[in-house]
């Protein structure tokens, strides 16, 4: 995980507008939102391995992902890159029986924290910089 500096970092805005201008910049409210805080993704890469994510913390409200809309105000965190090595393939581990092949199939991330080249950090930072130029406040 690189940490990237941003004059987006402690903004605070309703979710709705924070998700609207992320949107514009194929950024997606990840899947491991919460109702009190979440992290925005932008894959850089065409293996969806390597990652541009801005967090948000709520401060008033909750997030409700799934929604058309809500009425949190949330707060920006400090954007990061990170990227995730996965194993390709199944795993020879994974249990046989029906249950457990759908979900063991398979294996876990050799790396889920791996070392992040400079082209993506200097990527990354570019469609921050975007996306802080654009950013209606």
């Amino acid at each position: 995980m690189k940490p990237l500096s941003s004059s987006l970092e402690q903004v605070q805005e309703t979710f709705d507008k924070v998700r609207a201008q992320l949107e514009q910049f194929n950024f997606n409210l990840g899947g491991g939102w919460d109702y009190d805080h979440g992290y925005f993704d932008r894959s850089l890469d065409e293996a969806n391995k390597v990652w541009l994510r801005i967090p948000v913390q709520v401060v008033t409200g909750r997030i409700e992902g799934d929604a058309e809309s809500t009425d949190a105000l949330v707060e920006v965190g400090t954007p990061f890159v990170l990227k995730h090595v996965y194993n390709e393939g199944l795993d020879p581990e994974a249990d046989m029986e029906t249950a457990g092949a759908l979900i063991d199939q398979f294996q876990a991330p050799l790396d889920s924290d791996a070392g992040i080249e400079d082209k993506w950090v200097n990527e990354a930072a570019s469609v921050l910089k975007s996306v802080e130029r654009a950013w209606i406040h």
